[in-house]
């Protein structure tokens, strides 16, 4: 088994994000990963947030799942994280299923078989809490917001995954604060053509001029 995508799910939860989205100036990044999350029919979806962070993408995620059925886990560092987050979903309508709270790159350890996870950049650990989730054995889609920001400039999927997964497609996107997205495949889906004598695409995006470039080796 693997993550199929459907086009129906995801366009039926960027609608209900859109609506769910209407106060905040910036939903852009809400919309796209709500579509992304119902569109792949995510299960388990798990983002991380912290005190002072936007809930407009966390509000996107909430959507999703009421299409797929899943379920939100949000990892918060602390209470009064836990208490800022809770209180902005029931504001937005938003009824937060599950809130873990500790240093989330501890707490995403006790969670297994994610589809769908939402880090945020402008953490120093997002690459550590990357690296220590557990993913599902049909693959998942990875998320860095705020990738524009973040503070770990030479950032690579393949060196934070350390070779623990087989990566299908990434993608930067100017969306929002920037995007950073990875797309990973399911277990014993099969390896890459690297070490078989293959040339290799590699594609690099000036992340100030969003000038993209693609280099064959």
């Amino acid at each position: 088994m693997k993550l199929v995508w459907s086009p129906e799910t995801a366009s039926k939860a960027y609608i209900d994000t859109v609506k769910s989205c209407e106060v905040f100036d910036e939903s852009s990044v809400a919309e796209l990963v709500s579509a992304m999350a119902a569109g792949w029919n995510a299960q388990l979806v798990v983002e991380t947030w912290s005190r002072g962070g936007a809930i407009a993408a966390s509000i996107g995620l909430s959507v999703a799942i009421h299409h797929t059925g899943g379920r939100h886990i949000c990892v918060v560092p602390d209470e009064d994280s836990r208490s800022e987050y809770v209180e902005a979903m029931e504001k937005s309508g938003q009824s937060p299923l599950e809130v873990v709270v500790g240093p989330p790159e501890e707490a995403i350890k006790g969670v297994e078989e994610i589809d769908f996870l939402v880090v945020d950049c402008r953490r120093n650990d997002f690459a550590r809490i990357l690296r220590v989730a557990k993913l599902g054995q049909r693959g998942a889609v990875l998320i860095c917001k705020n990738a524009s920001s973040r503070a770990a400039s030479d950032f690579r999927w393949r060196s934070v995954l350390d070779g623990k997964s087989r990566i299908v497609r990434s993608v930067f996107l100017p969306v929002g604060k920037g995007l950073d997205i990875a797309h990973v495949g399911a277990a014993g889906g099969g390896g890459s053509a690297a070490g078989k004598g293959q040339s290799r695409w590699f594609k690099h995006i000036n992340r100030q001029t969003g000038e993209e470039f693609v280099i064959r080796r």
